[in-house]
């Protein structure tokens, strides 16, 4: 059974706060947590309802479904709660393409975005502040894992561009067609705020406009999904080096 100061600390673990406070997240479901014990994360504790996971027995703890229902963030318990350090910050890769995100608020979309780094090879997301935690509860199990493949970094994101040395990118419904740019294998790809896009200031920092240009005979869509908009012009990038 497990105590009621484990269970306090587990159910606080899902506002940002606590999260910073103790360095810790939760990862819930046998194949989530086994992709972070299988990777450099620090594992903490597991708490599951059956020993399935490779681990050091002081790391395992074994819990009713009356003890899951407790700590799970889900509205139906996933088998097992998964308990992780959150890592230092890494040094970012200048070399390479980086994704920065501009205010990203929802969390599904952020952990679309980063399966989709993944995907595409992108080693560095760069994150302005107000952009969701990656560590968030939901943010982690929409990524499926690969947010122990890329290295996700928050920063001042107005100064990070500004001392940038690589050629900026932003997207904009009026930008130069995606699908004809001269698109190189390293720089910056600026993706903006759900309801708002790029913001005024980070606008000024980027360097080209790229559009993805609409097809519809009445092209009356007002704009596409970050997420979405995020695999295209990754394609693109990808495409263009191949």
């Amino acid at each position: 059974m497990l105590s009621k100061n484990q269970i306090k600390l587990i159910k606080s673990l899902s506002q940002k706060k606590f999260r910073s406070q103790h360095g810790l997240f939760t990862v819930e479901g046998i194949k989530g947590i086994s992709e972070f014990v299988n990777s450099s994360f620090s594992l903490n504790q597991i708490y599951s309802l059956e020993n399935v996971f490779d681990v050091d027995d002081s790391k395992m703890t074994l819990v009713t479904d009356s003890d899951l229902k407790k700590i799970t963030q889900l509205k139906t318990p996933n088998m097992a709660v998964g308990v992780f350090e959150i890592p230092k910050s890494k040094v970012i890769d200048n070399s390479r393409l980086i994704v920065a995100l501009d205010d990203v608020r929802d969390p599904g979309n952020l952990g679309t975005i980063i399966r989709l780094c993944d995907w595409f090879g992108i080693n560095d997301l760069v994150c302005s502040k107000a952009t969701v935690d990656c560590f968030n509860s939901k943010v982690v199990q929409a990524t499926m894992g690969s947010l122990t493949r890329v290295n996700v970094s928050y920063v001042e994101l107005d100064t990070f561009l500004f001392n940038s040395e690589n050629e900026i990118f932003g997207t904009f419904m009026e930008g130069e067609n995606i699908y004809k740019a001269d698109l190189p294998e390293r720089g910056v790809l600026v993706l903006g705020n759900e309801a708002n896009g790029i913001s005024k200031t980070i606008e000024n920092k980027v360097t080209k406009h790229l559009g993805i240009p609409r097809f519809g005979n009445l092209k009356a869509t007002e704009s596409l999904n970050v997420a979405t908009a995020t695999a295209i012009c990754l394609s693109e990038f990808k495409r263009k080096i191949i």
